[in-house]
């Protein structure tokens, strides 16, 4: 890469509520570190984080790769998470196609709503699925554990800093 060449960008959306998913996007974020270091790459990517309220077409447009990472509410995506693609998605439509994603799923039980309705939008946008999307199950059964902090444990915060990594990889 020569001394001109920006950084490829690697853009990880997230929302959280309880902290799962802020969990997994902030592991993704480490993941892609650690292997950009492995690889000696660091200056030619840079990931970073962004959260889905903040996130804008701009932002989308600049990435060369991105990371969604929500949180399943009552059997679909985050409605945080949800706004950012109803409000972003015909900004960049047709400008992001083969782009590079990935997705992980932070869920009390299932997930597979919330993975249904991120895989759609990226279909959509015609973004290329790097790795089957993650689902995070965190066992939240009763209301108090469902709206309860969360702490991921060691195994499942793995699994973000994989995604990331992967991700991270492909653009070095």
């Amino acid at each position: 890469m020569s001394k001109h060449t920006p950084p490829r960008q690697l853009l990880i959306v997230w929302h959280s509520r309880t902290g799962a998913s802020e969990q997994l996007a902030r592991a993704a974020l480490e993941g892609a570190h650690a292997v950009l270091q492995e690889l000696s790459a660091g200056g030619q990517v840079h990931p970073h984080l962004k959260t889905a309220d903040e996130t804008t077409a701009a932002d989308l447009l600049a990435a060369d790769a991105f990371l969604f990472c929500a949180p399943e509410n009552l059997g679909s995506l985050s409605g945080a998470m949800k706004e950012f693609f109803d409000r972003n998605y015909y900004a960049v439509l047709d400008q992001l196609n083969g782009r590079p994603y990935g997705l992980l799923i932070a869920a009390g039980s299932d997930g597979s709503g919330a993975v249904r309705q991120v895989e759609r939008i990226c279909t959509g946008w015609r973004l290329r699925a790097v790795a089957p999307a993650q689902i995070i199950n965190t066992d939240a059964q009763s209301a108090g554990a469902i709206l309860a902090q969360k702490k991921l444990a060691k195994h499942q915060l793995e699994v973000g800093r994989e995604m990331g990594g992967t991700l991270a990889a492909m653009l070095a």
